[in-house]
């Protein structure tokens, strides 16, 4: 998706950071879309983090120009820039209840108390805490914590929002409830935010578009949709969610050509062994269960096929309407792999 430089809440031009000998934003080029829920998703050392601090003016770039709005504040201090960032570990004053918390950056900018009073209830409100403005950090839970900082964050009303794993800190069950909170929050708000994860599913399910950082570079920005169904390269397809990976003469055999292909472990049915075959829309291969682990709504099964390939494949546990035609998965068992040829995803490899 192109996007107007002047329709741009963030524009990074030729974006480079070098710690030392250590290149870790290569010249990336990126554009961030008003109102747009953004996020840069990768490993850790793939260089998400710095970009989110040189945005943020907390880092002075080698190289490169960062635009907000269409303005250059590439060299501009933190606090000339439009922007307001949310940290993992929240950063709350722990001497000050919520109030104070909320209302701390207000303060600073010398807001009149009346009106510091009316922004701090109203960004309390949007986060559902209106009653917990007299309690101090220690006295809140995790989730609770992590509200009070986006309150704080948006109270001051920044052109964009930049939040560095805000949810890495709560346990599973809270992070996906405040994930479901955090892109409702977003969608009331209207204002741009930047995400930093190297959580693949927290970025699939917030994010407008999402660009795959590896090694200080964007491998790919798109959809959530996109990324998933049609991943640039072997490292998209591998860190966002899981890929069989074809190659070489695994690659002639089951796909018909030479080159690298991608095929998602959902994509692909197991059969009896003895299904009569279909190699007219799909590629099919023999081979045998090494290990099936059941995993609730579905089972991972693990087949070492006879191409030499070891598949990941994935079935639904539908109960007992599933179709007759499928195979049992017990380790030792052998299956037929088979699936459509347009889930033989091209994948670029690294020059």
């Amino acid at each position: 998706m192109a996007i107007a430089e002047e329709s741009a809440a963030i524009g990074l031009q030729g974006l480079r950071k070098s710690f030392g000998e250590v290149r870790a934003v290569d010249g990336i080029e990126l554009d961030v879309a008003e109102g747009e829920f953004f996020s840069l998703l990768g490993p850790s050392g793939s260089g998400k983090t710095t970009v989110l601090r040189l945005v943020a003016g907390f880092e002075t770039p080698s190289g490169g120009t960062i635009r907000l709005a269409g303005e250059d504040v590439t060299r501009r201090a933190p606090f000339e820039r439009d922007v307001t960032t949310v940290f993992q570990d929240y950063a709350l004053f722990p001497h000050m209840n919520v109030e104070q918390n909320v209302g701390y950056g207000l303060k600073v900018r010398g807001v009149p108390r009346r009106e510091q009073a009316e922004r701090v209830r109203a960004a309390l409100a949007s986060v559902r805490l209106e009653d917990f403005g007299g309690r101090r950090p220690g006295q809140l839970s995790g989730g609770q914590r992590q509200r009070v900082a986006l309150a704080r964050a948006l109270v001051v009303r920044p052109r964009v929002l930049l939040l560095d794993e805000p949810l890495g800190a709560l346990d599973l069950k809270l992070r996906e409830q405040m994930q479901v909170e955090l892109k409702e929050l977003q969608r009331e708000v209207g204002i741009t935010f930047v995400l930093v994860t190297h959580d693949q599913t927290e970025a699939l399910v917030l994010s407008d578009r999402v660009a795959v950082m590896n090694a200080g570079r964007v491998e790919q920005v798109g959809t959530p949709r996109e990324l998933y169904e049609g991943p640039a390269s072997a490292f998209v397809a591998s860190f966002v969610g899981t890929s069989n990976t074809l190659t070489g003469s695994a690659a002639e055999l089951l796909v018909g050509k030479p080159g690298t292909f991608g095929v998602r472990p959902e994509k692909i049915r197991l059969l009896d062994p003895g299904a009569e075959h279909d190699r007219v829309d799909h590629s099919e291969v023999r081979g045998t269960v090494a290990d099936a682990v059941y995993l609730g709504d579905s089972t991972r099964v693990v087949v070492d096929t006879d191409a030499g390939v070891r598949f990941v494949v994935v079935r639904q546990n539908t109960g007992p309407d599933d179709d007759a035609a499928d195979a049992p998965a017990p380790p030792g068992a052998r299956v037929l792999l088979r699936w459509h040829r347009r889930h033989n995803v091209p994948l670029h490899q690294p020059s």
